[in-house]
């Protein structure tokens, strides 16, 4: 007869390893993702837990180990896509890692961000991942022993590993390919330039005029809000003028969305009167027509990249700090057009 306590108790490890041919030290590795395991045999001890339903205690471990198998992720805004696409890369290496996230939107507050990473430290989690808005993050965590790796921005860069595009190089390109259709005032509409992000893609919009010749109009150099709403009034303003642009470089999805619309509520067709070029990607600039022809960020990819980078840096505390620069893809879509005569 089976009784209550006995039909509740969990398998062990060690039940696992026997039911995979394994022994018990070989299990703990596949079933942690620490240490090295052949895949057939991480799979088949990962295939005999299922059967068996072993869950790895990961309470009982952090408690043990000082930390947990979770990695806080902290970023800007989940509402933009970009965000979004860089926590599902994140969470897709997390999984194969054995390892679990603890999330944290800021919902732009950036003066949140401390008192998340000190709730983050207080999950005892084993590191972090962030798209800070400031240096007071690296700061912090360096204090309390918490590695970081910091996406998108740097603020950090002689003692915090990143993992970053070449924003400078992509924004040269962008208005390199406006320049080539015979655009001469190109306005860049940018959300900051005290990050490392719109600071290099302000550096590469000016590379690009330069090289060709043509003087950088400061009045062209537009800020525009954090929003959709914001960036469409900011758009809007700058192609009423009476001497309004040809051509503009718009240097993130948000940003881009609020100049094509914009554009629409002013019967600019696009290209034939406006040519547009974006940084990032969205679903929407697949849809209009034409396409919105943009620099692309693979960012799931540089979302898994920042977490192979944390491991890396939480297996070896001592490595040299690094900086891991991505690609970026130019993707015409048919956003762009000589300026009209």
């Amino acid at each position: 007869m089976t009784t209550a306590r006995e039909s509740v108790t969990r398998p062990t490890i060690r039940e696992v390893a026997e039911a995979a041919g394994v022994s018990r030290s070989t299990a703990s590795r596949a079933m942690s993702g620490n240490g090295y395991v052949a895949r057939d045999v991480r799979e088949r001890v990962r295939a005999a837990a299922k059967t068996l339903g072993y869950v790895v205690d990961a309470t009982a471990r952090g408690l043990k180990q000082g930390t947990s198998r979770a990695v806080g992720v902290l970023v800007s805004d989940l509402r933009n896509v970009f965000y979004a696409e860089l926590a599902s890369g994140i969470g897709r290496e997390a999984r194969i890692h054995g390892r679990t996230l603890v999330l944290v939107d800021l919902h732009r507050e950036a003066e949140d961000e401390l008192a998340a990473a000190e709730a983050l430290v207080a999950s005892r989690v084993s590191g972090v991942i962030a798209t800070p808005v400031s240096a007071e993050l690296s700061a912090f965590l360096s204090r309390v022993g918490v590695p970081l790796i910091e996406v998108d921005r740097r603020f950090d860069s002689e003692a915090t590993d990143a993992v970053v595009v070449d924003n400078r190089a992509a924004a040269r390109e962008s208005t390199s390919r406006l320049i080539d259709a015979g655009h001469r005032r190109i306005a860049l509409l940018i959300d900051e330039t005290e990050w490392t992000t719109g600071e290099e893609r302000l550096r590469g919009y000016r590379d690009a005029l330069t090289a060709h010749g043509i003087p950088v109009d400061e009045s062209l150099v537009v800020p525009a809000g954090w929003d959709t709403a914001a960036a469409t009034e900011t758009a809007r303003e700058l192609l009423s003028r009476a001497d309004r642009p040809t051509a503009v470089f718009a240097a993130n999805n948000v940003l881009t969305e609020g100049v094509w619309r914009a554009a629409a509520a002013l019967e600019l067709p696009v290209p034939d009167q406006l040519s547009i070029v974006g940084f990032d990607d969205a679903p929407w600039m697949t849809i209009v027509e034409p396409g919105v022809s943009t620099s692309v960020q693979d960012v799931g990819s540089l979302g898994s990249a920042a977490m192979r980078a944390l491991l890396e840096r939480i297996e070896s505390p001592a490595a040299p700090v690094r900086t891991i620069v991505m690609p970026t893809t130019f993707i015409d879509r048919g956003s762009i057009a000589p300026p009209p005569a």
